[in-house]
């Protein structure tokens, strides 16, 4: 009985992160097909490697929301669920070359190619609005004015 009471909570944690983050205009993509035809496209694509821990509900989720509230900003707003929709994490991970998986995280791409990573290092014990000036600062060098 314990073992099914978990589960349902675990489910609903997954649901409101995926509702919450979607809410906030990110597109899921749960699948590998859906990550390639996403990154393959020119502009600049923010992708949210989202997450049920504590930094991603805490951190990382409210400042993916509030950093769009800025002059600029990506192209396109993307999330990929760690641990929930793991082909499609893995093959977004793909596109991070150079960086070890991390969840929460941000990578920031431009025509498919990455040019700012904020790591979970640099978001789990930071101050939300920390994190959204990391973002900002990362729109402001690579994205164009709405």
């Amino acid at each position: 009985m314990v073992n099914m009471d978990f589960n349902f909570f675990m489910n609903d944690v997954v649901r409101q992160a995926r509702q919450e983050i979607s809410a906030s205009g990110y597109k899921e993509l749960t699948t590998p097909e859906e990550v390639d035809e996403a990154l393959a496209k020119k502009g600049t694509t923010l992708v949210m490697v989202n997450s049920v821990c504590g930094c991603a509900g805490g951190i990382a989720r409210p400042a993916a929301a509030h950093s769009l509230h800025y002059d600029k900003r990506p192209d396109q707003l993307v999330t990929v669920f760690a641990g929930q929709d793991k082909e499609a994490t893995e093959k977004a991970r793909s596109y991070f070359t150079g960086y070890p998986p991390s969840s929460p995280s941000f990578a920031l791409l431009k025509d498919g190619e990455i040019v700012k990573m904020i790591e979970r290092h640099d978001i789990e014990g930071h101050d939300p609005m920390a994190v959204v000036q990391k973002l900002q600062d990362s729109f402001e060098q690579y994205c164009e004015e709405l």
